[in-house]
């Protein structure tokens, strides 16, 4: 899919030039470029310009969390039809362990995790190795820190389809080595439940989930599922394209 910018209004002023310029350079080769501009002035919407004109993937790093989150929400309006991830570090608080020799103290680590974030930078993870072309990841330059090794990543994630031949608990197994876990009551972000043929997973990177249902050793259908009512909605054909159906 290619990037398509949505907006009510055109360049004006100084931002034709400067989209120009910029285009110019990144075609020929340019490493470093500088948008100059007070606040105010249209660079946001002069970037996304550039990047519906180069057609390329984008990453937008900014110094800390509160430019990521409204720059985030900028591009989403731009480009409603492409993927525009998010990434953060996930922590709203750490604590590195630590000793104090004076009074023979030793302080634990301790920390706590938005899952708001984590499910953000799962989502945009899983957009990045999916191998679409158009999108967008906004992050921190924080956003190194425990992001995990891509190919790791990569090689956990189970790809299903409607026809697939597997069997029900080589697929429940496939599940727990890509780190889901297994629950009847407590149905939270990235873990699973079975109901004889059926399969009900609560993916840990979009606020839906997966509906599988079996024949034998065969999958005969995927619907996705609402988490909070447990009802399918649709079948995986009519899946939302930006949320990647058929990776788990």
């Amino acid at each position: 899919m290619q990037f398509k910018l949505h907006s009510p209004y055109s360049p004006a002023g100084d931002q034709p030039n400067a989209i120009r310029q910029l285009v110019e350079g990144i075609q020929e080769g340019e490493q470093y470029q500088t948008l100059l501009g007070v606040t105010g002035s249209g660079k946001t919407f002069t970037m996304a310009n550039v990047i519906q004109q180069v057609q390329k993937p984008t990453l937008i790093l900014t110094h800390n969390k509160t430019l990521v989150a409204q720059l985030y929400g900028e591009f989403k309006q731009f480009f409603p039809e492409n993927a525009v991830g998010y990434f953060v570090s996930y922590y709203d608080y750490y604590q590195p362990e630590a000793y104090l020799p004076v009074s023979n103290t030793y302080i634990e680590k301790d920390l706590a995790i938005n899952e708001e974030l984590d499910k953000l930078r799962l989502q945009a993870t899983s957009e990045l190795l999916s191998g679409r072309r158009d999108i967008i990841v906004v992050a921190s330059v924080s956003c190194i820190y425990g992001m995990g090794n891509p190919t790791e990543f990569e090689n956990g994630i189970v790809r299903i389809h409607k026809g697939q031949i597997i069997s029900r608990q080589g697929f429940l197994h496939s599940l727990v080595n890509s780190l889901y876990h297994r629950t009847q009551i407590d149905f939270k972000r990235g873990s699973f439940r079975v109901k004889g043929d059926t399969i009900d997973i609560n993916l840990p990177y979009v606020d839906f989930g997966y509906r599988i249902s079996f024949f034998g050793d065969e999958i005969e259908s995927i619907d996705t599922l609402e988490i909070e009512t447990g009802f399918s909605c649709q079948p995986l054909s009519g899946a939302k394209r930006n949320h990647q159906p058929g990776y788990l």
